[in-house]
């Protein structure tokens, strides 16, 4: 696979249909739930980066050690959302022993470094995941609703599923938010006025409340 020698998280060329996976991941549970689904290569040296779904859009996963283990994670976070070749998608495992650790690393992603971040309960339900993404990126333009110039309003899968873990939203009022507000810096900013007509008074609060906590309450850079 083709990529910049220079920089470990610059971008590689990935075939249509294709994921490159982290040679550490051969022969996971993740990676066998992907086998026979799409097709997957294998390449050293990918640190930080644990797949790329496209030469501009990588995966991080972090487990459930990982999490337990410390903030070790936020290295290569930090690493990818830095560059400026790639966009970085998070992928975390939320998982009864790594719950209470799970609030710390979605703000410390979402609001402070204004990354994608995806909860997911095991390494077969992101293999699902992975495969989803990769399908969608393969999709014909004309055919793919989150590159359709006609459906731009409709965010991307990554960026809405990040909205749905906001408390109170869900998958209903997800949608609703992301058409009025579609960036996490642009809903992060609204005011419970604003927020009130799209999802009502309730979840207006609970939306604000999340990206008003004490520390986290700064500026964020636009997802796209």
């Amino acid at each position: 696979m083709a990529r910049n020698p220079s920089e470990s998280t610059g971008p590689m060329h990935v075939p249509f249909g294709h994921v490159v996976a982290n040679e550490k991941w051969r022969g996971s549970q993740l990676v066998q739930g992907m086998q026979g689904k799409i097709k997957i290569v294998f390449e050293d040296g990918l640190t930080p980066v644990d797949f790329y779904l496209s030469s501009r859009s990588c995966i991080l996963y972090v487990t459930e050690a990982d999490l337990v283990a410390g903030n070790g994670y936020r290295k290569r976070l930090v690493r990818v959302r830095n560059s400026s070749n790639l966009q970085g998608i998070v992928i975390v495992e939320k998982t009864q022993m790594s719950e209470q650790y799970f609030s710390a690393i979605q703000k410390f992603t979402v609001l402070d470094l204004g990354m994608v971040l995806l909860p997911v309960a095991s390494q077969m339900e992101a293999s699902c995941l992975l495969i989803q993404l990769v399908q969608e990126q393969t999709k014909e333009p004309s055919k793919n609703p989150f590159l359709s110039k006609k459906r731009a309003q409709i965010p991307e899968l990554s960026l809405l599923r990040t909205v749905q873990q906001i408390p109170g939203v869900g998958k209903v009022k997800a949608p609703l938010l992301l058409q009025k507000f579609p960036s996490i810096q642009q809903l992060s900013n609204a005011s419970t006025r604003e927020l009130e007509p799209v999802v009502g008074q309730a979840v207006a609060q609970h939306v604000q409340a999340f990206f008003t906590r004490p520390s986290w309450d700064r500026k964020l850079p636009d997802l796209v």
